[in-house]
């Protein structure tokens, strides 16, 4: 959060408006297209503006001045789902207030990134809104940021400083995921990460751990992914296989949803029964969670309703001139499918 919080308070376009008896489109005028306002109105508007001590917010002189009625969108990765849900809620949130959504797919690397922020704001979008998970990356982007108008970073925790952001709580998830698995019976536990700097990996983990130390179930294995995909999945199932068949490990945590379908796929083409031998919970609910031969149990994130909130911190930042940045989080859910519960 930014800003005194006991300060005075800002005036706003409404009360200059207010205070020369004119509409806010007549003060919009007078500071953007002072030719259309007659000469006396001009005045009155003027004096107010003088007599408030008016500064107009940045992004929302902007908007009024004809920047492009459009949101930049920059998105890690197009082949995750997840990432499609949040594109959804972004161009609700849009189509609401008569604008649409430029997007681009980065495939997680930086000058990409950087590339489509300085493309989004040469055209004068409204804003942007970019999925990151690393904070190499965010301090890199935020630094070099200079645009102006609004950037707010989704499915990250930042600092919220000079940016909003909104992500799930992903700690709490990996905390629902081990509950799950302790509440099925499940007590000798494998974690399949990923890299740690991968914010979002790095809190799962934590809460997973976390949550299964305090319940009393010991995790006996942690293998680590080189990637969130399927095939490093399947190499961590393979390696997991013996004790699996031994009865070493009962439940088995992924990061993601592509690393339990991996498993999945390897631990059941070894005849491994999937829950009656080993119960797997994966995170996202992405299309890998669900349009499966073996539907799995996962950690939801509200994709959708992230690009929402981000969508309308972006608006609130160009019409609000008393907006403070703030980081938003959302909750995870569980969802129960049959690589938990039988029958399901």
């Amino acid at each position: 959060m930014t800003g005194a919080e006991d300060g005075p308070r800002r005036a706003s376009i409404a009360d200059v408006a207010a205070h020369a008896g004119v509409s806010q489109g007549t003060v919009s005028n007078v500071m953007n297209h002072p030719e259309r306002v007659a000469a006396r109105t001009r005045e009155r508007v003027e004096r107010a503006i003088a007599e408030l001590d008016f500064t107009p917010h940045g992004p929302a002189r902007s908007l009024a001045a004809g920047s492009i009625p459009a949101l930049g969108l920059i998105l890690s990765d197009l082949s995750n789902s997840l990432f499609v849900d949040i594109s959804r809620g972004v161009e609700r949130v849009a189509a609401e207030h008569r604008t649409f959504v430029l997007m681009a797919n980065t495939d997680t690397d930086l000058e990409r990134e950087r590339r489509y922020l300085d493309a989004f704001a040469s055209t004068q979008t409204l804003g942007t809104l970019l999925t990151i998970n690393d904070a190499s990356h965010y301090r890199a982007l935020v630094e070099g940021y200079r645009a102006g108008r609004p950037l707010v970073f989704l499915n990250y925790r930042g600092q919220g400083d000079t940016h909003c952001c909104v992500h799930t709580d992903n700690r709490e998830g990996g905390r629902i995921a081990a509950r799950h698995l302790v509440e099925t019976g499940r007590r000798r536990l494998a974690l399949v990460g990923a890299p740690m700097w991968l914010q979002p990996v790095s809190e799962r983990v934590e809460g997973f751990q976390e949550e299964a130390r305090a319940l009393g179930a010991t995790i006996v294995a942690h293998e680590e992914a080189g990637e969130l995909n399927r095939a490093y999945g399947w190499s961590a199932g393979r390696a997991l296989l013996s004790r699996v068949e031994r009865g070493e490990i009962d439940g088995v945590f992924a990061v993601a949803d592509l690393l339990a379908a991996g498993i999945a796929q390897a631990l059941s083409g070894a005849g491994v029964r999937i829950p009656e031998d080993v119960a797997i919970v994966g995170y996202d609910d992405n299309r890998a969670a669900w349009d499966s031969p073996l539907p799995l149990t996962t950690i939801r994130q509200p994709g959708e309703g992230m690009g929402a909130a981000g969508a309308d911190l972006v608006f609130e930042e160009l019409h609000d001139p008393n907006h403070e940045h703030r980081v938003v989080p959302l909750g995870p859910s569980l969802v129960v499918r049959r690589s938990t519960v039988a029958g399901v």
